[in-house]
């Protein structure tokens, strides 16, 4: 996990193997972004040195937790078969001593990591957003096809993300549209964004 206060980040890797994915939930956190000062994001994912960038440039600063490389650590063969040390997940990844958060990029990280993973995942947001905070996801409609590819989503000026497929990890399960609203009951509302491709939107509100 790393902190990045309101400054240069460091420069952004080369663009290759990126192509570029209309997000109406992007476009709408952007205006979030650019209308509020001072905000405090969480950017779950693999670390991308463009968003600290960007994301430092509007006066923001960004704490990053890639989630989905760690969960193998925290797998256990138990009496009743595969379980994960679930409070070390957390403890680890999770643990922000005492930061919130205002943002949350999640993107689609559920859907890579183990189901016993992802409801503590979801509590564990909810405990360290403030209310009233924003929290992009997305979910994919299907656990295979080229699109299902591991991804690092970089942020741009535009309404479009910036997907570098980068593998490594499998789609390990998907949900339907009801399965996530009972997922984020807890949250204050959310909003589905309809898509033209296998990959559903969701803004969330704390």
């Amino acid at each position: 996990m790393s902190l990045f206060g309101r400054k240069d980040g460091g420069s952004s890797r080369p663009a290759q193997d990126r192509s570029s994915r209309h997000s109406s939930g992007w476009a709408q956190m952007l205006k979030h972004l650019k209308s509020t000062d001072g905000l405090r994001v969480l950017d779950i994912g693999p670390t991308s040195s463009s968003n600290i960038n960007f994301l430092t440039g509007l006066g923001h600063s960004i704490y990053m937790a890639s989630v989905v490389p760690e969960a193998a650590e925290f797998r256990r063969e138990g009496a009743d078969g595969v379980e994960y040390d679930v409070d070390g997940f957390l403890s680890h990844n999770l643990s922000f001593s005492g930061r919130v958060f205002d943002v949350v990029m999640l993107w689609d990280a559920l859907d890579y990591l183990p189901e016993p993973l992802v409801a503590p995942t979801l509590a564990r947001l909810l405990e360290v957003m403030t209310p009233g905070a924003q929290m992009l996801a997305y979910f994919h409609s299907k656990p295979d096809g080229p699109e299902t590819v591991f991804t690092r989503y970089h942020l741009t000026e535009t309404e479009d993300v910036s997907m570098q497929r980068v593998g490594g990890f499998t789609v390990l399960q998907t949900f339907t549209n009801r399965q996530v609203e009972q997922m984020l009951k807890e949250y204050a509302s959310y909003r589905f964004f309809l898509a033209k491709d296998a990959l559903r939107e969701v803004m969330v509100t704390r």
